[in-house]
């Protein structure tokens, strides 16, 4: 006997309610959950892309470019936060309570966004929109754990994975009829209403989730939908020393991991900035060599935070993508580093270099985001060897860059950049799902919503880490086409690494 983690590493185990083989995830016994929770995934991503459009004309209104940048690091600063909190809620009390509030925040940060009658009350929206965000996909994970059974798990990720594809099209544009249309407020005063009607299928669904419903990673249910948990609470011997950790100070360090990584984006670009600007004549300390010491030191202390909180948030043996869960965790941090840093700057090279309008440039990242679709759609169909597939993955990430490099050349076409993104949206699209489904198998009772929650804080730092390097490069060197061509590069290698870590998921 197993017991409550599967003992195969290979292709996916099937089980069965009551003797008889489990529904589908749109059966009669998951389709309004399944539905609720994908409106209300295809209702996040939308705001996600859409306020990067609507953020220019909210800058200039609100008189307030000088707080421009901390209306997106802040919200991400608010996931990392609500990751470790609604993680470790979900372990101890289900994913239910931790599922609306996370919900409820995520419209209040809206609303607040919405009717903001200046930038710093705006900030402030964006940050409880960020942290209602992040608890809602953390619980997430502890729900389908609970809920769903494990061979279902693949097509469950596989489908929220598709709740991006719509807004990953349709977005921008809706997103930008709206600003000229209505104006800017409504971007984010819409979303909460059709936040309702999706909210009302996520409850129907919860309701409609039976007694029986086994629970294979130690959860339990009561009648009537309520999900509780049925792990190890926070003393438990066996629970481990991070799941030991009173919550209070697991927030603690969430939120200097958290300030250790905006720190440590902003001082390596406003450092790297600074030097370029600075004296042209050995010796010489104007303004630009001030900034750029300012910035390292940013830099410096932003490293630091996170070599002290880190360790206290994520499973031991990370750094050396220890076997099983640890390197579970590094190669999503690894393959969501090397595609975010290098589509943060797609779009710029294919503008500044070849000319491309800047719809057009970005409808190459629409593409990535269909080919991730079609790849999760993939794996999500039959079972696959995993560890070929989170080999591959990375290979496929590191050709895709590779082709985005060329396309700084003018006698290359630019659609090989577009083939370059699909390329890359295919691999890191087999390999999302796949870690999904690994991290709750490898997760012991009552675990599943901390290491989903480590997986979220290191896929969010590691991805900080990339781009910013990426940043300092373009701001110490230029926006040029050489220095493209190396950042790119840099991410290839950053997902070639990826396939060493790859062969190590295995338990």
């Amino acid at each position: 006997m197993c017991g409550p983690r599967l003992c195969s590493y290979g292709p996916i185990m099937t089980t069965t309610v009551l003797g008889q083989p489990s529904a589908g995830i749109f059966g009669r016994r998951h389709r309004t959950l399944t539905v609720g929770v994908v409106a209300l995934i295809v209702l996040v991503a939308f705001e996600a892309l859409a306020v990067a459009t609507a953020m220019p004309v909210v800058g200039r209104e609100l008189d307030g470019l000088g707080l421009y940048a901390l209306a997106f690091s802040g919200a991400m600063a608010a996931g990392v936060i609500a990751t470790v909190l609604g993680g470790r809620w979900g372990d101890l009390r289900g994913p239910v309570a931790p599922l609306w509030a996370g919900v409820a925040a995520f419209v209040t940060g809206l609303a607040v966004s919405g009717f903001a009658p200046g930038m710093d009350v705006f900030v402030l929206g964006r940050f409880v929109q960020g942290f209602g965000a992040g608890m809602f996909q953390v619980a997430m994970y502890v729900l389908v754990s609970r809920v769903y059974p494990a061979n279902l798990h693949p097509r469950v990720f596989a489908v929220f994975a598709a709740g991006w594809v719509v807004p990953s099209m349709v977005g921008p544009v809706i997103a930008g009829l709206v600003v000229e249309s209505l104006g800017w407020r409504w971007v984010f005063l819409g979303v909460p209403l059709l936040v309702a009607p999706a909210a009302l299928l996520l409850w129907r669904g919860l309701a409609s989730v039976p007694a029986s419903e086994p629970a294979e990673t130690g959860g339990r249910t009561e009648a009537g939908g309520r999900i509780e948990a049925g792990g190890p609470t926070a003393t438990d011997d066996h629970a481990g020393p991070a799941a030991r950790t009173p919550i209070a100070r697991r927030l603690g360090w969430a939120v200097l991991t958290a300030a250790g990584a905006a720190l440590t984006q902003y001082g390596a670009q406003y450092g790297a900035h600074g030097a370029q600007s600075g004296g042209t004549h050995p010796g010489e300390t104007g303004v630009g060599g001030t900034a750029s010491g300012i910035g390292i030191a940013v830099l410096l202390t932003g490293l630091v935070l996170l070599a002290l909180s880190l360790p206290r948030l994520l499973p031991p043996g990370i750094l050396r993508g220890g076997r099983g869960l640890p390197a579970v965790i590094t190669l999503r941090g690894i393959v969501a580093g090397a595609v975010f840093g290098g589509e943060v700057y797609l779009p710029l090279m294919l503008h500044a270099e070849r000319g491309l309008s800047l719809t057009q440039a970005g409808a190459v990242l629409t593409g990535g985001a269909l080919a991730w679709s079609l790849a999760s759609w993939v794996v999500g169909r039959r079972p696959y060897d995993r560890t070929l597939i989170l080999t591959s993955g990375p290979l496929l990430i590191a050709a895709g860059m590779l082709m985005m490099a060329l396309t700084v050349f003018s006698g290359v076409p630019v659609a090989l950049a577009f083939a370059g993104e699909a390329v890359a949206g295919f691999g890191i699209g087999i390999v999302y799902p796949t870690l999904s489904v690994l991290v709750l198998e490898l997760s012991e009772p009552g675990r599943q919503g901390e290491n989903s929650a480590s997986m979220g804080v290191g896929e969010s730092v590691f991805t900080v880490m990339t781009v910013a390097a990426g940043g300092a490069i373009v701001a110490r060197l230029g926006a040029t086409g050489p220095v493209y061509l190396v950042c790119f590069a840099a991410m290839a290698l950053v997902a070639l690494a990826g396939t060493l870590v790859a062969r190590r998921t295995a338990p």
